[in-house]
């Protein structure tokens, strides 16, 4: 396995760096409120999948732009996932299979290494795991096109690309709130995508340092 993954596989297993990490991305005036972040009593258990493979020299990860819908997250960049469902044995598998369902990857050949923080997103009131898994080799992606419109790749390795900016976001309940998002190639990835990255950055920024890179 790289020594990159191997490493982030030890990491994975340490403290994760949690709630602190995530709040970077989110607007002052709901991180204030960080009870609203833990979840409901009963939220619905959904799962993402951070995907990392090897790509022109580097280690790369996917992100999907979401396909146009009446619904609250229409359109939005986020990691490929979805809701749990009653035949998933548990929520590894749930990551797995939508993602096997969203951009073709196959199940069998993914190794997950980890996982991150939970995340509850509020006006969905879903609870998400998002999990983090290596396939070997470079994906042939296969893209489902009525749940997604694209695929935008990432050298995770080269984080000087994500830029870290602020702008005013429409949000579902009304509210226009200056809002911490990151660019990354022209596309804007803000909410529970961008907290789960954010963490995620903060790991393998770690992980960079303890090889020395």
């Amino acid at each position: 396995m790289n020594p990159f993954i191997e490493q982030l596989k030890k990491r994975l297993h340490e403290p994760l760096p949690g709630l602190d990490a995530q709040l970077i991305m989110v607007p002052s005036q709901i991180a204030s409120l960080r009870k609203n972040l833990s979840g409901s009593d009963n939220p619905k258990k959904s799962a993402v999948l951070i995907l990392l493979y090897p790509f022109q020299e580097g280690i790369s990860t996917v992100l999907i732009e979401r396909s146009i819908y009446t619904g609250i997250h229409s359109g939005q960049i986020a990691f490929p996932g979805g809701r749990a469902e009653d035949t998933d044995p548990d929520l590894k598998y749930t990551a797995l299979r939508e993602t096997h369902e969203e951009v073709g990857i196959s199940i069998d050949e993914v190794e997950i290494i980890g996982n991150l923080t939970n995340v509850y997103i509020s006006p969905s009131n879903y609870l998400v795991t998002p999990f983090v898994g290596y396939l070997p080799y470079p994906p042939n992606f296969l893209i489902n096109e009525r749940e997604v419109q694209k695929v935008i790749q990432m050298d995770i390795l080269n984080t000087e690309k994500v830029v870290k900016s602020t702008k005013k976001i429409m949000y579902s309940n009304g509210l226009s709130l200056q809002t911490p998002f990151y660019d990354v190639a022209g596309h804007t990835i803000w909410g529970a995508t961008a907290m789960m990255m954010s963490e995620f950055i903060v790991v393998t920024e770690k992980t960079k340092k303890g090889l020395g890179k």
